[in-house]
C-alpha cells in the first residue's frame, strides 16, 4: 500500500507522456535552442562551471579509487544484473555515469536560468543522460553474456533487427513483435455486428452473453487516437465481455482511420457523428435512454456531445455517463508544453493542414521520446544488443496499431490544450451550441490512475468537479491503460475511493479508502443502477432499419 502521507506525487516533467506530447510534438530545433542556450550559460559563467567540473572531476576521482557515492534506484531495471555492482569495471563505469549525470543535474540548478528555460534544460538533460546511459552500449554484461552464450548469433540477430527497424518502423526499436496478433483471430474476437456505419464511424452491437438483459444500453466511445480494441482483446481481460456476461447491452464505436480527404473532421463533426450512433442504439434496443462511457479522448468527445445536447434540451437522452483516464480540464505541464508558444503551436496546425492528418507514426515518436527509457532504450537492449524478438504482447500491439487524426481534429485538440475552454460556460463550442458542463445534470463515474502519466489523475479529478449531476470518482492504483484493463481477480489490483469530493485532490487523496480489488464490480453495480428494468435476452442484433451488416470486429479498424 502507497504511504498516503505523500499520495502520489506527480512525475518529473521529463517523465510526462501525455495527449498534449502527441498533439503539440517537440521539434528538434526547440531541442537545439534549448542546447544553444545551455552552452551560452556555462560560457556566461565560467566561475560557476569551473566549479561542477571540479566537483565532477573529484567524484571521478573517487570513483576510479573504487569508492561507491551514488546509490543506484532499485526500481531502475537497466541496472539490474549484479555485474554492475559486484565487477570492479561495470561498478566503476556505472558510478562515473551517476556522478556526471548529478553533476548535470546540480549545473542546471545552479544555473541563471529562468524558470521556464532551467525545465527545458532539465528535459534535455534528461534525454542525454538516458541515451549516453552504459547499459545502451555494446558493453552491457547481459549483452556480453548473450553474445558468449549463443555463439555471436545474438549480434548478427541484432543487427537483422536494427536494419529492419530502419526501413520498417521509422528507425525507432520495435515494441512488439507484429506476427503474433491478428485482428478478428487472437483480438477483437467478441461475436457481434456493425449495425450502422457513417463516414466516421461503424456502430458494433455484441450479441448478448446473458439470459436477462437491461433495457437501457451502454454505448462505449474510445479514443480517437487509438483503435477501439483496447476493451476486447483477450478474453479474460475484455471489458466488452464484462459487460455483456452481466446484462448490458453493449455497442462499440469503431472509429474510420482518416485520411487526408478528411482533414475537415473537427470535434464538431465527431460530436455529430456520436448523436448518429445514439439515435441508433435507441432505435435498436427500443430504449428512450442510453448510458455512455468515453475513454481519454473519448471521454472529452462524450461531455462535448451532452452541453450539445444540453444546450438543445435533449439530455434526457443519456441516463449517465462513465470517463476513463480522461481530461476536460487541460492544465497539465508537460515538457512538450514547455516548448509550446504561439508560433509553435500554429507551426503545428499548418503542418497537420498541409498534409491533410497529423500521421499515427510521428504521435507514436513524440510518445516514445517523452520516455525514453521505457519505451526506446528498453527495446534498444532487447532487440538489438541481446539479438532477442521484441515481446508478443496483445496490449503493445494494440497501442503501435496506429491511427492518424484529421487536422481539424488536430488544431481543436491544440485549441483544447492551450485555453483550456471547459472550465468557462461557453468556453468551448460544438455544432454550433455553447457548452456549459455544469449544467450537465447526468449522474457521472469517474475513473483515474495513480501511476498515470498520460492524464495524470489530479488533472482527471478536477475534470470530474467540472461536471454537473451526482458524480463518483475512483483512482486506480495502476497507469494508464491498467486503469481501464482492470478485471476482477488481479491479485495486484486495488484503488481507492473517498465519496466526498473536496477541491483539493490532495485533500481528496488523504482521506480515501483503499480498497483491494478491481473496480469494475463497483462500476457495474453502479451501472446496472441506472440501466433500467431486465428483460428476456433478445438474441437478434439490430432491427429492420439498422440490419446486421458485417460481423465484427467490422471494417473501419482493418484501415492501416
Amino acid at each position: 500500500m502507497r504511504d498516503k502521507s505523500n499520495p502520489a506525487p506527480l512525475p518529473a516533467p521529463a517523465t510526462f507522456m501525455n495527449a498534449q506530447s502527441a498533439v503539440v510534438g517537440v521539434r528538434g530545433r526547440d531541442l537545439l535552442s534549448t542546447m544553444r542556450l545551455l552552452a551560452v550559460q556555462g560560457l556566461k559563467s565560467p566561475v560557476r562551471s569551473s566549479r561542477h567540473l571540479l566537483a565532477f572531476g573529484s567524484q571521478l576521482g573517487r570513483v576510479l579509487l573504487g569508492d561507491t557515492l551514488h546509490k543506484v534506484n532499485p526500481q531502475d531495471a537497466r541496472f539490474a544484473d549484479p555485474t554492475w555492482h559486484l565487477n570492479p569495471f561495470y561498478r566503476r563505469s556505472l558510478q562515473a555515469y551517476l556522478a556526471w549525470q548529478k553533476q548535470l543535474s546540480a549545473w542546471i540548478d545552479d544555473s541563471d536560468l529562468s524558470p521556464d528555460d532551467r525545465a527545458r534544460a532539465r528535459f534535455l538533460a534528461s534525454l542525454m543522460s538516458d541515451a549516453l546511459s552504459p547499459s545502451n552500449s555494446p558493453l552491457n554484461p547481459q549483452a556480453v553474456k548473450e553474445l558468449f552464450n549463443t555463439g555471436g548469433s545474438s549480434l548478427l540477430k541484432g543487427v537483422r533487427h536494427l536494419f529492419d527497424d530502419l526501413l520498417h518502423n521509422n528507425g525507432l526499436p520495435s515494441q512488439v513483435s507484429k506476427h503474433a496478433f491478428e485482428v478478428g483471430r487472437n483480438l477483437a474476437c467478441t461475436p457481434g455486428a456493425v449495425v450502422f456505419r457513417n463516414e466516421l464511424l461503424e456502430l458494433i452491437q455484441y450479441k448478448p452473453m446473458s439470459e436477462r438483459q437491461y433495457l437501457r444500453p451502454l454505448l462505449i466511445v474510445p479514443p480517437q487516437i487509438n483503435k477501439y480494441y483496447i476493451f476486447d482483446l483477450s478474453n479474460d481481460k475484455s471489458f466488452v465481455q464484462y459487460a455483456l456476461k452481466n446484462g448490458l447491452q453493449t455497442f462499440m464505436i469503431s472509429w474510420r482511420n482518416p485520411d487526408p480527404r478528411h482533414r475537415e473532421w473537427g470535434l464538431s463533426s465527431y460530436v455529430q457523428a456520436v448523436e448518429e450512433a445514439i439515435e441508433a442504439c435507441r432505435a435498436i434496443s427500443g430504449s428512450k435512454e442510453v448510458n455512455l462511457l468515453g475513454a481519454c479522448a473519448g471521454g472529452l468527445t462524450i461531455a462535448a456531445l451532452q452541453g450539445h445536447l444540453q444546450a438543445r434540451r435533449q439530455l434526457r437522452k443519456v441516463s449517465s455517463a462513465t470517463y476513463m483516464v480522461s481530461l476536460l480540464d487541460s492544465q497539465i505541464d508537460s515538457p512538450a508544453m514547455l516548448f509550446a508558444d504561439e508560433q509553435t503551436l500554429e507551426s503545428a496546425k499548418r503542418r497537420s493542414y498541409q498534409q491533410g492528418v497529423l500521421d499515427g507514426r510521428d504521435m507514436a515518436r513524440v510518445f516514445a521520446w517523452m520516455r525514453p527509457n521505457d519505451l526506446i532504450w528498453n527495446y534498444w537492449v532487447n532487440n538489438y544488443l541481446l539479438g532477442k524478438q521484441p515481446p508478443a504482447f496483445d496490449i503493445l500491439y494494440w497501442n503501435n496499431d496506429n491511427t492518424r487524426l484529421p487536422a481539424a481534429l488536430h488544431g481543436d485538440l491544440l485549441d483544447f490544450f492551450k485555453h483550456n475552454p471547459l472550465r468557462r460556460a461557453g468556453g468551448l463550442e460544438v455544432c454550433g451550441t455553447p457548452v456549459d458542463l455544469t449544467k450537465v445534470n447526468v449522474d457521472s463515474f469517474s475513473v483515474a490512475g495513480i501511476n498515470d502519466h498520460i492524464t495524470p489523475w489530479d488533472a482527471v479529478y478536477r475534470s470530474t468537479l467540472l461536471l454537473g449531476g451526482n458524480r463518483r470518482f475512483v483512482l486506480s492504483n495502476s497507469g494508464h491503460i491498467q486503469s481501464i484493463l482492470n478485471p476482477p481477480g488481479n491479485p495486484k489490483a486495488n484503488y481507492y475511493e473517498n465519496a466526498k469530493l473536496t477541491s483539493d485532490p490532495r485533500a481528496w487523496f488523504h482521506d480515501a479508502q483503499h480498497q483491494q480489488g478491481s473496480w469494475w464490480p463497483q462500476w457495474l453495480e453502479w451501472i446496472q443502477a441506472r440501466s433500467g428494468e431486465q428483460r428476456e435476452t433478445v438474441m437478434v442484433l439490430g432491427n429492420q432499419n439498422h440490419p446486421p451488416m458485417e460481423a465484427a470486429p467490422g471494417t473501419y479498424v482493418h484501415i492501416r
